[in-house]
């Protein structure tokens, strides 16, 4: 899979138009690692920094599956990282919220 900066934008578009009604993301176009390979092509960042709720409307919207979302966390932050493909370009959707740990639950 290798996409140009033309298909990505198109891609970019769609996503935006097709999803006006959900949150507003933060959206970068950036290179991203094609899975289960050794190659890079334009991807799309999507990420939401208000709530997991939000993360989850996206995710349904881009139908993205649920099998892909990874953990992550560092220090105070924790988030999900669900990949997948829109419009033949590659997607990664983050959901960022506050981490803590047992000490301070």
């Amino acid at each position: 899979m290798s996409t140009d900066t033309t298909t990505t934008a198109g891609a970019l578009l769609a996503l935006l138009t097709a999803h006006a009604n959900l949150p507003a993301p933060d959206v970068h176009v950036k290179m991203t690692a094609v899975p289960g390979t050794y190659e890079w092509t334009w991807g799309l960042y999507v990420a939401l920094h208000d709530g997991l709720d939000q993360f989850e409307q996206w995710r349904a919207a881009l139908d993205l599956d649920p099998a892909t979302i990874e953990p992550k966390h560092h220090g105070t932050t924790a988030w999900l990282v669900a990949t997948g493909t829109h419009c033949g370009v590659p997607v990664e959707l983050y959901g960022f919220y506050p981490h803590t740990t047992d000490d301070e639950r």
